[in-house]
């Protein structure tokens, strides 16, 4: 018997376990253990005022709470029959692209590229690259400042409401962004050059990609917009999510995993996205794809980290675009007229897709409440990814598989804590 075992997954968000069991040299089955206990938000929300979820909901994740604030506001305005002003909605945008920015920068520049230069942490990266490690934390600098600057804090925004915003910014606070963010757009152009350099596993798998995709000659990359498509033919509104996807319940884990009725796992974030939405790049993102030979079917997971990069590239862009051209609204919100109904809204947070839900009474008190975070519909995928890598993890000294591993699972830049409402790693041969 041999076992190989990692207490915890280092650089990622929360906590887990996993186990591989094998019938000689040949894998028998994978269990990706998440044992985080349940947080019990959708108990929470339940009696509370719909108006109250971007509130509520933001405090599931302190890394993207944004994604959760966007994902109850459209659910809730699906179910009240309420339609932003396209100014409000550019404003949304540029938040989200704040989120992007510091989310992949994070996860870029001090979560990720240490694996694939054989350390242990973003300290030790920083003491061969010390410049790329500074380019991050200025990247991811940026991205803060639209958070704090348009949700009121850079943690837990406060400014989001149903409807739009609390308060909006002076034309003059907008532009006091630009040059950061000018600054920024250059230091990744500069960066995207020795992203590209670092050695990617040669590995692919099959997968069934998810995202949302806006139909229409003027279709954008999508934050907030479009159905939920797949690359085997999935193409609905958010309201038919539950008619394609499930949550089922795993013995190993407090998360559930979340598949396609008809066929299993899927794959949803950046990886998914460029997949479904290369044509909606901006030129400054396309050029750069095009420059790392990123063409379709991209299906190595490793290279996840490139279409990060694609994606802060396409954020960081339009959001000079946006403030460039911002007039102050007339007003922060529209008015959201309270009514019995069940509202579903879905956008895609950094990790990919987040689904929302909500029932409530004519006086907007919640009865039911759904969240299907991304972490949790990838959970089955990193598993058979780890399955399929399982033979080469095997075969290889402890340390080089335990590294391998863990990787793989970077690759989803999971947010483990966000899913249970990771790695002791143990390999068992009989």
């Amino acid at each position: 018997m041999k076992t190989i075992q990692v207490d915890y997954l280092a650089r990622v968000e929360g906590e887990g376990a996993l186990k591989i069991l094998f019938d000689g040299d040949a894998p028998s089955r994978v269990e990706l253990s998440i044992f985080e206990p349940p947080r019990f938000f959708e108990g929470f929300l339940v009696g509370r005022s719909v108006l109250e979820t971007p509130d509520i909901t933001a405090r599931i994740c302190g890394i993207c709470p944004v994604a959760y604030q966007m994902s109850a506001c459209h659910a809730v305005e699906n179910g009240l029959g309420v339609r932003l002003d396209p100014q409000l909605e550019r404003l949304r945008r540029l938040l989200y692209c704040g989120e992007w920015i510091e989310s992949h920068a994070l996860h870029m520049f001090m979560l990720h590229v240490p694996d694939f230069l054989g350390m242990q942490s973003a300290l030790d990266v920083a003491k061969q690259h010390p410049e790329m490690v500074k380019l991050g934390l200025a990247v991811k600098k940026a991205g803060n400042a639209i958070v704090s600057l348009l949700g009121g804090r850079e943690v837990h925004p406060i400014n989001v409401k149903v409807g739009g915003f609390y308060r909006l910014p002076e034309p003059a606070q907008m532009q006091a962004l630009l040059p950061r963010l000018r600054d920024a757009l250059s230091k990744m152009q500069g960066a995207f050059d020795w992203l590209c350099e670092l050695p990617f596993p040669e590995f692919e798998r099959d997968y069934e990609f998810v995202a949302l995709r806006e139909a229409g000659d003027d279709a954008q990359y999508p934050f907030c917009e479009g159905n939920i498509t797949s690359s085997k033919g999935i193409d609905v509104p958010a309201e038919r999510f539950e008619d394609h996807f499930e949550e089922r319940h795993v013995s190993h884990s407090t998360a559930l995993h979340s598949v396609v009725k008809e066929r299993g796992a899927y794959f949803c974030g950046p990886l998914a996205r460029f997949n479904l939405n290369r044509d909606r790049l901006r030129p400054v993102a396309r050029a750069a794809a095009d420059a790392a030979g990123l063409e379709l079917p991209l299906c190595n997971p490793f290279k996840s980290l490139l279409v990060r990069a694609v994606e802060t590239l396409q954020v960081l862009d339009e959001a000079i675009e946006i403030i460039e051209s911002y007039v102050r609204p007339k007003h922060p919100a529209v008015d959201v007229p309270l009514r019995a109904g069940s509202g579903y809204g879905c956008t895609e947070a950094p990790r990919g897709i987040l689904f929302h839900r909500y029932d409530f009474d004519e006086t907007g008190a919640i009865s039911l409440a759904r969240i299907v975070p991304p972490t949790s519909q990838n959970q089955r995928t990193i598993e058979e990814d780890l399955f399929a890598l399982a033979p080469q993890l095997v075969s290889k000294e402890h340390e080089a598989a335990t590294w391998l591993a863990e990787q793989a699972v970077r690759n989803y830049d999971p947010c483990i804590s966000c899913s249970t409402h990771f790695l002791k790693l143990e390999v068992v041969r009989s």
